[in-house]
């Protein structure tokens, strides 16, 4: 079976299409700017092109990936019938989703019920499902969400310290996110240490533009630093992390701004772009503190301490650890983020060696032998677990 892998985002959409007997990926690509003038679909196949063509919404957008998927020249399958499910990336699924599901109508209004929880994510998510009703009626589709799997959490990991009755009536709790990306990890990690993962505590660090902290154990996520949003937790590229929420209405009274507008801050204009005023990228950051740019410096270290300390309070939470797993963006690829983050971790006993942390993009061991809990970088793979999740379910 085939299955066609999609995440939306509200002017964009990934695509990876998957051939489940090896799991080799056939294509991939991105559609930009949609709805926007200038929308281009980037695709990487047989072989890769770049065309800039209109896309006035994401039915346009999934139409052009068919295409490329069917292309006489360079597309990867002959016939529309062998794309044999879908697997959609939705980011929030409440407290309704354990699993990934088939989606049918339920599912679909349930999804619809979450939007307020995910204003800028899942409506997106349904705008793909739609467009896939329509391009592709009889196929069966799945949803794959990111809040699945932190649904094992305990309630005095996930529940927040207002009146109950805010969690009764509007289900106000940390749910967690980059679900997806965790699981497959850990799933990685028992793998490469060769132990069964009922019997292994694993902290993943999901390290780029978005980032979470994840403590797991037995395979079951405990807690994860992203709470009711993805706005909690780690400072990240632009988004602020953990803050004092009195801040929000000592600042809109200050500025004259609405709560609204305080959110679009805290989500867009703060994280290490806000403290540098130069960028969210943190390769940008990182360049610029090498020229000796203070504000860049102190971004940087302002998140390493944090990744830092939440990788110590999940040792905490876990009554210790057995492996520290770095992943995303800037945990596969940047030695020295992982440098820095761990020089604090000697504390857990978890040490470092320089030599084999000069790795990028590749699963490797990345601390000495006697280190306990031992480092690795195991880059994460969400359209595989997404993929696989959607094959279980329709083959």
């Amino acid at each position: 079976m085939k299955i066609l892998v999609l995440n939306c985002g509200s002017s964009s959409l990934k695509y990876q299409f998957i051939d489940m007997e090896n799991e080799n990926v056939l294509a991939k690509g991105l559609c930009e700017r949609i709805g926007a003038e200038g929308s281009i679909i980037k695709h990487q196949g047989k072989v890769e092109f770049k065309n800039e063509v209109p896309m006035s919404d994401h039915k346009a957008a999934i139409g052009h990936v068919i295409d490329a998927l069917l292309n006489s020249d360079h597309g990867v399958i002959s016939d529309i019938k062998e794309v044999g499910a879908v697997g959609h990336r939705v980011v929030h699924g409440g407290e309704k989703f354990t699993r990934s599901v088939i989606i049918d109508d339920q599912v679909y209004s349930a999804i619809q019920e979450c939007c307020d929880l995910a204003p800028l994510h899942n409506p997106p998510n349904l705008m793909g499902i739609d467009a896939c009703s329509a391009l592709l009626p009889s196929v069966d589709q799945v949803a794959v969400f990111d809040t699945a799997f932190h649904q094992t959490m305990p309630e005095h990991a996930y529940l927040y310290a207002i009146p109950y009755e805010y969690y009764k009536k509007y289900k106000i709790r940390r749910y967690g996110f980059h679900g997806t990306s965790h699981k497959y990890v850990i799933k990685r990690v028992a793998e490469l240490v060769d132990e069964p993962i009922e019997e292994l505590r694993i902290i993943t660090a999901h390290l780029g533009n978005g980032a979470s902290v994840c403590a797991t154990d037995g395979g079951k996520s405990l807690d994860t630093s992203m709470g009711l949003t993805p706005l909690e937790g780690l400072v990240m590229g632009t988004r602020s992390g953990d803050l004092d929420p009195a801040i929000l209405a000592f600042i809109g009274k200050k500025e004259g701004i609405t709560p609204q507008e305080m959110e679009n801050i805290l989500n867009k204009k703060s994280g290490v772009l806000g403290v540098s005023g130069l960028s969210h990228d943190f390769r940008d950051l990182e360049e610029a503190a090498e020229k000796g740019n203070e504000r860049a410096k102190i971004a940087l270290e302002i998140f390493f301490y944090r990744v830092a300390k939440y990788i110590g309070q999940y040792a905490v939470a876990l009554k210790g650890v057995d492996v520290i797993a770095f992943t995303a963006g800037l945990g596969e690829n940047s030695p020295f983020a992982r440098a820095k983050i761990s020089q604090y971790l000697c504390a857990i006993g978890a040490y470092l060696d320089p030599a084999k942390n000069n790795v990028r993009g590749k699963e490797a061991m990345i601390s000495y032998d006697n280190s306990h809990p031992a480092l690795y970088v195991v880059p994460t793979n969400e359209e595989l677990v997404i993929a696989q999740d959607t094959f279980d379910l329709t083959r």
